[in-house]
């Protein structure tokens, strides 16, 4: 099925087009045509398959074809997108700006780490489309810079990250505020439709359609996956080793912990490789910047905890490292997710080490299938002195190492010296 067959909005096909879609992939073959029609859904497919596309086409067109709610005034968003994470919610923004280039529809994005006061001044000029993280769109909502009353239509994207974050509560506070689930179309995106995502799903929805596209395998087809077994201390060497005999053009470096990111990141940066890392630390601004590097080749591998596993659409990732395989079986599939998307080829590449080898069997279980498993020549682990010894990556200020480091000794109480007799 094409885009065409699907009758939209004439500046919404005008947007597609500029963008170069044409067929429609198979979450959207699956799931457009019921949503279009104003069903609500649950959908469940795989990471990078085009969901994000999916429920903002359905909005706009809506917006675009169905006149507002009578009494509606501008501080009235049309639409709700709520998504668990920062990045998500810029990503979702700008797929919108794409799709809206030709629609006099008004955008709004919030989110923590930028600045409070400059989000607030974008809800002066009104929003037909409004997307956030739960905690920022409470805060603005409690101060009545926007009313839900009468929203036509609620999209909630990675619903699954929502539990898995804690703000499941925060989450059923914004649905309360909505307009009865009769009165308004409502789209909910899972990686998974576990059982406390379809029970979110049948408590605040209209009798949703479940849809599971995709059937099998839960990874991309595009994606070749291996895995190395090694010891913790034959990662690096490894690691070094496999970004220099491969053409690796965009490369995501998945770890467990932030301390194990921090060092893996030096390190790359001083044996020569441009490396970005994204931490906690690390202001929004910045954040923001590291990731633009990143998409436009500024930088060739991004350090990650699984705080930056969902939402992030980058094109041309080739390669994805689990440094450190994850602990829970879900974040393994959301990690090869950035590479090989819409209809790409990549590869996955994972090192079980004595630490984490633990979760291999509920990984591939979850998976359906084992993951091969390649040999480590001796030669391999051999790669010679830093060549950048006090290069640091992108993200990262000296010093940021040894602050924990020290806080923590500062901590320390003081032995009491024993007074002689």
């Amino acid at each position: 099925m094409t885009f065409q067959e699907l009758q939209l909005a004439p500046e919404l096909q005008r947007a597609i087009d500029r963008l170069g879609f044409t067929e429609l992939t198979p979450v959207q073959q699956v799931a457009l045509p019921e949503t279009l029609a104003g069903k609500d859904i649950a959908g469940q497919g795989r990471t990078g398959t085009g969901k994000t596309a999916t429920f903002l086409i359905t909005a706009i067109q809506r917006l675009l074809t169905q006149p507002p709610k009578p009494g509606r005034k501008p501080h009235h968003p049309r639409v709700l997108i709520i998504a668990p994470t920062r990045e998500l919610v810029v990503q979702i923004a700008q797929d919108a700006e794409q799709l809206t280039r030709f629609c006099d529809l008004r955008l709004h994005a919030v989110f923590g780490g930028v600045d409070y006061d400059k989000q607030l001044k974008g809800f002066q000029r009104g929003v037909d489309i409004l997307i956030g993280t739960p905690g920022r769109l409470i805060d603005y909502f409690k101060k009545r810079c926007y009313s839900l009353r009468l929203t036509e239509m609620l999209i909630i994207d990675e619903a699954d990250r929502m539990f898995d974050l804690g703000f499941i509560k925060d989450l059923r506070f914004l649905l309360r505020r909505l307009p009865r689930y009769d009165q308004r179309q409502s789209l909910m995106f899972s990686a998974t439709l576990s059982h406390r995502v379809l029970e979110l799903a049948y408590e605040h929805m209209n009798n949703p359609v479940k849809l599971r596209a995709e059937e099998g395998d839960l990874t991309a087809t595009g994606v070749s996956e291996e895995m190395f077994h090694t010891a913790m201390d034959e990662k690096l060497p490894l690691l070094i080793h496999l970004l220099r005999s491969e053409d690796v053009q965009r490369g995501m470096i998945f770890v467990n912990e932030k301390r194990t990111g921090e060092q893996v990141a030096k390190t790359l940066a001083r044996y020569g490789f441009a490396v970005g890392i994204l931490s906690g630390d690390v202001r929004q601004k910045k954040r923001m910047r590291i990731l633009k590097d990143f998409a436009e080749g500024r930088l060739h591998l991004l350090v990650a905890t699984d705080v930056a596993s969902r939402g992030l659409h980058i094109d041309d990732v080739t390669h994805v490292y689990n440094y450190d395989l994850p602990e829970d079986a879900e974040n393994y599939v959301h990690r090869i997710g950035r590479t090989a998307r819409a209809g790409a080829t990549g590869r996955a590449i994972s090192f079980c080490c004595e630490r984490f080898c633990f979760g291999l069997p509920d990984i591939e279980s979850y998976i359906g299938h084992a993951i091969p498993v390649r040999a480590i020549e001796p030669e391999w682990l051999n790669i010679g002195a830093p060549t950048q010894p006090d290069a640091l990556p992108e993200g990262m200020k000296k010093g940021d190492g040894a602050r924990a480091k020290s806080e923590t000794k500062s901590r320390r109480p003081r032995r009491r010296r024993k007074r002689s007799a």
